[in-house]
């Protein structure tokens, strides 16, 4: 056991040097999904791209969790067009068309089988990292599919709220509370970048977008008005600001001062959207600070490029 903790926490430190990711997405959701992929797309001198997997949501946007993956299946290749990367096509899958049906039962689908045999080709030593900015679905999934994954991946999750808050009511995480609670006791290294608390700070105004965006290239372009347009819909007044977040779970993986972190015991998100805690659980990483200003100029100079 004090051999699988010492190889745990040594996955759970930020890794140096390139590694190999696979990202998972609703990317249809919302517009942060959009500007995360493309700042993992632009940020090749350190993420080596392997997968891109849409995932399941449910709101306003879809009419139900596989309407939004097969949204957001769409929605990537409309972000590869805009950027001229449509030479990552064939890296793009489907995903979990329902959320999980009980923690022992994975839902099938190409991107958890993807995930499960990728996993596979790598080590506690030298683990792929997987991005998840949606329901955690997919990822959970792959795990109960080769539960011996689990030391061979490293899980950066934007989903469920900081520690201190008072309900996990996160959109991310309370779709599928099944596979959150599979990613959180499954003994997989896992970095959680919580939302309202912490991340919720890391958002953009309008003019702060038209100025370093608009006019760069057509994501940019793109961007900066599919963000207007959804902040103004969602109610935003005239002065809005709007969430990024979805670039946080990005940007933990790439060199630079861009957050704070620490390592806690990881919490159990319980179905009546709260965390209970037992001090003897596993550890796992957990962000409590986002340098806004520093990641925002890294966000806005790799996009415009």
């Amino acid at each position: 056991m004090k051999q699988n903790n010492e190889s745990l926490l040594r996955r759970l430190q930020k890794p140096v040097g390139p590694v190999d990711v696979v990202i998972d997405t609703d990317t249809y959701n919302e517009i942060d999904d959009q500007f995360a992929l493309a700042f993992l797309i632009k940020s090749k001198e350190k993420l080596n791209l392997k997968g891109i997997y849409a995932a399941p949501f449910f709101n306003q946007n879809s009419s139900g969790p596989a309407d939004g993956m097969e949204k957001s299946y769409n929605e990537i290749f409309n972000v590869l067009k805009l950027m001229d990367r449509n030479d990552l096509r064939p890296r793009v899958l489907r995903g979990s068309v329902k959320y999980l049906p009980s923690e022992n039962e994975a839902v099938d689908s190409e991107a958890a089988r993807d995930l499960a045999e990728l996993a596979m080709a790598y080590s506690p030593e030298k683990p792929l990292y997987v991005i998840a900015i949606g329901a955690i679905t997919n990822v959970a999934s792959a795990i109960l599919m080769k539960p011996e994954i689990t030391d061979r991946i490293v899980i950066v999750w934007l989903g469920g709220h900081a520690l201190h808050w008072p309900d996990t009511k996160e959109f991310n995480m309370m779709q599928d509370v099944a596979a959150a609670r599979i990613i959180f006791g499954s003994g997989a290294a896992l970095v959680q970048l919580p939302c309202m608390g912490v991340v919720s700070a890391f958002a953009a105004s309008g003019p702060e977008l038209e100025h370093w965006l608009k006019g760069k290239n057509k994501l940019c372009d793109y961007l900066v008005d599919y963000t207007a347009e959804s902040a103004i819909k969602d109610g935003g007044l005239p002065n809005w600001t709007r969430a990024i977040w979805d670039v946080t779970a990005v940007a933990w993986l790439l060199d630079g001062d861009f957050m704070l972190d620490r390592l806690e015991h990881s919490p159990i998100p319980q179905y009546d959207h709260h965390y209970s805690f037992d001090p003897g659980r596993h550890f796992y990483r957990y962000v409590y600070h986002i340098n806004r200003d520093k990641l925002f100029g890294e966000l806005f100079r790799k996009l415009a490029e």
